[in-house]
């Protein structure tokens, strides 16, 4: 068996240009100190021979990995690879690669995954939903050169925050139910960890405290599908009692749908629903979904535009809180 090819050094490079490693070094990384022709010849060689600096040793050097990190609970909920192209688009063409690390709603993979991370060198890391507790989360992200958090608060001095205001939106949609004359109102809120949904529940209870009404029916699910399917399980038996249903985000929503349906509860005369994040199924579900839109790309764009301001020590911009749009279908009665 031949031995495998070693990839070319910097050393090759030089001795088939006739020059010394130094100059080598300082033609590729754009220094000067060579004439024209040395130069061109040490990158006509370097192309013919494909010589790749060794990234991690330059690494070492600059003390910058032109690495960053995005971390967030769920790659398979449509919500995140939405955000994670936004970031890609900033990060590519700053000179940087994304890493992206998917973590399954799992808070110790979270962490864990953050130690991975730092241990990469990564040059900054940004966090979708962070399902750690407030500790954990601080401590996480302490050694980090640079963080930005999307959907959790911190203090400037940990990290640069994106937040979506889900407590006004869902209170504009409850408002408009309440006008309309729902009175019963339930909640499948997700995990009882998401801060966002802590925030969606501030938002139901705030307007229906105003109108003298409480919420009857509120419990803990996962945020997908199947976590749908068992609030409905849970719901059905006393469906009678409810007639609205705030769902923490569309997938929940959609998974509720079906099985309503089934049990003959009509959508939304005897019970309207509202999602979270409007997903591209949102749409084109019958009935369609109604649900709080927030632009999902430019979330992962503006993040990532902080995360390089932090890393270039530029911190002028510290929080960023975005209004979600109510978007009005066919879930909710006729506006």
């Amino acid at each position: 068996m031949k031995p495998a090819l070693r990839p070319p050094t910097i050393t090759d490079v030089a001795t088939a240009a006739g020059v010394s490693p130094m100059t080598v070094s300082r033609v590729l990384n754009g220094r000067g100190g060579a004439g024209e022709e040395t130069r061109q010849r040490v990158l006509e060689v370097a192309q013919a021979l494909n010589y790749r600096p060794n990234a991690f040793a330059q690494s070492l050097k600059n003390d910058r990995s032109n690495t960053v990190g995005i971390v967030v609970p769920d790659i398979v909920n449509p919500f995140f690879p939405e955000i994670i192209r936004g970031a890609e688009l900033v990060a590519r063409p700053a000179g940087y690669t994304l890493l992206s690390c998917n973590v399954i709603e799992d808070p110790e993979r979270e962490e864990e995954v953050l130690g991975t991370l730092l241990d990469k060198r990564v040059d900054g890391v940004i966090i979708c939903s962070a399902r750690l507790d407030d500790e954990r989360l601080l401590h996480a992200i302490a050694p980090h050169r640079a963080v930005v958090l999307i959907n959790r608060s911190a203090a400037k001095r940990h990290a640069g925050t994106i937040e979506v205001d889900y407590r006004s939106g869902v209170e504009a949609a409850v408002t408009q139910l309440v006008a309309q004359g729902r009175r019963r109102f339930g909640f499948a809120a997700g995990l009882a960890s998401s801060h966002g949904g802590r925030k969606r529940r501030e938002g139901i209870e705030a307007v229906l405290a105003r109108h003298g009404l409480a919420l009857v029916f509120d419990a803990p699910c996962t945020p997908d599908i199947k976590g749908g399917a068992e609030i409905a399980a849970r719901l059905l038996p006393e469906a009678a009692r409810l007639d609205t249903v705030v769902c923490y985000n569309d997938l929940i929503a959609l998974g509720l749908m079906k099985p309503l349906e089934r049990a003959g509860v009509r959508v939304p005369e005897d019970i309207a629903i509202i999602g979270c994040d409007d997903i591209p199924a949102a749409s084109l579900v019958s009935p369609a979904l109604t649900t709080l839109r927030i632009a999902k790309q430019d979330l992962g764009e503006m993040a990532m535009r902080m995360l390089l301001d932090r890393i270039a020590g530029r911190n002028a911009q510290q929080g960023i809180v975005i209004e979600p749009d109510l978007i009005w279908r066919a879930t909710t009665p006729t506006l």
